[in-house]
């Protein structure tokens, strides 16, 4: 848990550097979100994560509400960044600071409360690294920038792996059997894999395309990943790794 933790701070920290001093207002990929509207997301799921993990009562007693609009609450998420103005970047490191020290004190045997399945800490923190790094992604590309991929992609490509499943049932279908093997090259040309190693059925490529295509940052055509199979073709063009309802490439950009 504590390696987890020093990722996600690394994470947080490597965005922070890479918003710097950017115009908070240039547009990203995602339709009608400037950088400021990302950073606010980001805050304000970051501030949601946090009452998850130390009172989840108050957490989950909200979530009907949400679900009976979920449009205009994420509206009135957007608009509670812009809110703070000027604040906006000094409110999400503190913030984000306090979701840190909560998964430093969380039971590592809980079951914590989110917009999808309750998650253990670990796969928790694992699930706000990923936002992290796929709306990271969406700023990267606004100001043009190639980040450069670190280790901490195998927490998001295991998270991808681990929503197989989810990217089915969130559409309301019925998740195939069989399996699909995925082997990926880190950074350092390690190989990361999971899956029954003899499955017909195979992802393999570059760990950051994977992770670009599970997060809906990138098409699967767009990468270079071969995809070998039926099962593995279907699950690589509805992969969702995000919690929320059923969404593809661009309209992703503002999952959870």
């Amino acid at each position: 848990m504590q390696v987890l933790i020093a990722d996600l701070r690394a994470e947080h920290d490597d965005l922070d550097a890479l918003v710097g001093a950017a115009e908070l207002d240039r547009p990203t990929p995602a339709a009608g979100w400037s950088i400021g509207d990302t950073i606010a997301h980001l805050w304000f799921f970051d501030r949601e994560a946090t009452t998850a993990l130390v009172d989840p009562e108050a957490f989950t007693a909200g979530l009907e509400q949400i679900f009976a609009d979920p449009e205009s609450w994420m509206a009135r998420t957007t608009q509670a960044g812009r809110d703070l103005g000027s604040t906006l970047p000094d409110v999400w490191r503190q913030t984000r600071a306090d979701l840190v020290a909560a998964l430093g004190a969380a039971d590592p045997a809980t079951k914590v409360p989110w917009y999808g399945p309750p998650m253990s800490p670990a796969s928790f923190g694992t699930a706000r690294m990923m936002e992290y790094w796929a709306h990271g992604q969406d700023v990267a590309d606004a100001l043009g920038r190639r980040r450069e991929p670190t280790a901490r992609l195998r927490h998001i490509c295991h998270l991808g792996v681990r929503t197989r499943g989810f990217s089915y049932v969130v559409r309301g279908l019925d998740v195939p059997a069989g399996e699909v093997r995925v082997e990926l090259l880190g950074p350092e040309r390690e190989t990361w894999s999971w899956g029954d190693p003899d499955a017909a059925d195979r992802v393999t490529g570059d760990a950051e395309d994977f992770c670009l295509v599970v997060s809906q940052r990138r098409l699967v055509g767009d990468t270079g990943l071969a995809v070998t199979g039926p099962l593995a073709t279907e699950w690589m063009a509805i992969a969702q790794v995000f919690a929320g309802g059923p969404t593809l490439t661009d309209e992703a950009r503002h999952g959870l």
